[in-house]
């Protein structure tokens, strides 16, 4: 998938130590023959590696192979134990943790470093102890979760956003919406491509996932939207059951006490403002 992409233009590969592929994905960059320098490499730290920084990010330096990382995240804020065991009364915060991430810009081995699944609550209680301000927040961001009120504070931060799932997970609702059909047949492109397109023109990075190579030169190749067709497709979320998170990580008993959250945090922890299985609760 990664050696596809290279020959069809992708320039920034997003993986993390979570995903298992990093010694591929460098691979497959190393392979490639392109300089390194027009590549963007993005990994992330491990929920079970908040105690561990410096090492965490030494081994996926080394799984890569690729000289140096442009960007580290912290993958989630919440700290787990190994094999996901919370530690209660002893894992670290993610203040503790971006300090030591803070600590790895002294290496000369990472450009940049950010946070990822970050809300306003959890960037408000972080940035007062940040000496160096997060450059990214990765999130879930598409036309049913466009994160407004978070991409406003964080353009007033100086934080951009990237879009995971820019094209939804388990359930691409938007792409069947009536509203984008008609937009893609009106530029002759796919849905897809509408929703890429959307997401890049309001000031986002998106990284969409493929491994069909029809579909990655199409992903690639972005449109212009109208002013009218950017409001029609800002309002999606406004539809009917529409306004809800598309992964599939979110589950009752996920969170503390059997509840609904993710990896041992409940919504409200997290600073979703989010119900059962996702869904947005709409003031």
């Amino acid at each position: 998938m990664c050696r596809l992409a290279l020959k069809n233009g992708y320039r920034h590969f997003d993986t993390a130590d979570m995903y298992g592929n990093e010694e591929e994905v460098g691979q497959a960059i190393r392979e490639s023959g392109i300089p390194r320098s027009e590549i963007f490499l993005t990994t992330k730290l491990n929920n079970d590696a908040h105690d561990s920084v410096s090492e965490a990010f030494q081994a996926s330096l080394q799984s890569l192979n690729c000289g140096y990382i442009d960007l580290y995240l912290m993958h989630w804020p919440q700290a787990d134990g190994p094999r996901g065991v919370l530690r209660e009364g002893q894992r670290p915060t993610f203040i503790d943790t971006w300090k030591d991430m803070e600590k790895l810009l002294d290496t000369g081995k990472v450009k940049s470093i950010g946070v990822s699944n970050f809300s306003i609550k959890t960037l408000s209680a972080l940035l007062p102890h940040c000496t160096t301000i997060p450059a990214i927040n990765q999130v879930e961001l598409n036309p049913c979760l466009p994160q407004e009120e978070l991409k406003a504070f964080c353009e007033e931060q100086g934080i951009v956003l990237t879009a995971y799932c820019p094209l939804g997970q388990s359930n691409r609702i938007f792409l069947k919406d009536a509203d984008i059909v008609k937009i893609a047949e009106s530029h002759t492109v796919t849905p897809a491509q509408v929703a890429l397109s959307w997401g890049v023109q309001r000031g986002t990075i998106v990284i969409p996932k493929s491994e069909n190579e029809g579909r990655m030169k199409q992903n690639i190749t972005l449109i212009a939207l109208s002013p009218a067709e950017m409001d029609q497709i800002n309002a999606i979320h406004r539809k009917p059951n529409m306004h809800r998170s598309l992964c599939g990580y979110h589950s009752k008993g996920n969170g503390p006490k059997g509840g609904w959250g993710i990896f041992g945090w409940s919504y409200e922890e997290l600073g979703w403002n989010m119900g059962e299985d996702g869904v947005v609760l709409d003031a």
